[in-house]
């Protein structure tokens, strides 16, 4: 290695978004958005189960605090809170 190498700064260009040049660029910006918006209202909450072991997931609307979806189902939560619950009882497949 020489100690007299030298290192130039180079010009650079400063680079700007392109322009939506179709008509539908604003279309796919503005859907972006709202996607966003409303993945944002929503959130994951993670519950224990009644059994050891078992855990509910439910997604709750931030803004009005409903519970949107909820897995297992509440009438499943409810099967497992009984006594004589167990995995299977459910359904009879005897004939």
């Amino acid at each position: 290695m020489h100690s007299n190498a030298r290192i130039d700064p180079i010009g650079a260009l400063a680079v700007q978004p392109a322009a939506a040049s179709t008509a539908g660029g604003d279309f796919h910006d503005s859907r972006f958005a709202q996607e966003a918006e409303q993945a944002a209202r929503y959130r994951l909450v993670i519950e224990e189960g009644p059994n050891s072991g078992s855990f509910i997931y439910k997604t709750l609307d931030r803004i009005t605090g409903e519970v949107v979806k909820q897995l297992p189902r509440e009438q499943v939560v409810d099967l497992m809170r009984a006594a004589q619950y167990s995995a299977g009882s459910v359904i009879d497949t005897k004939a």
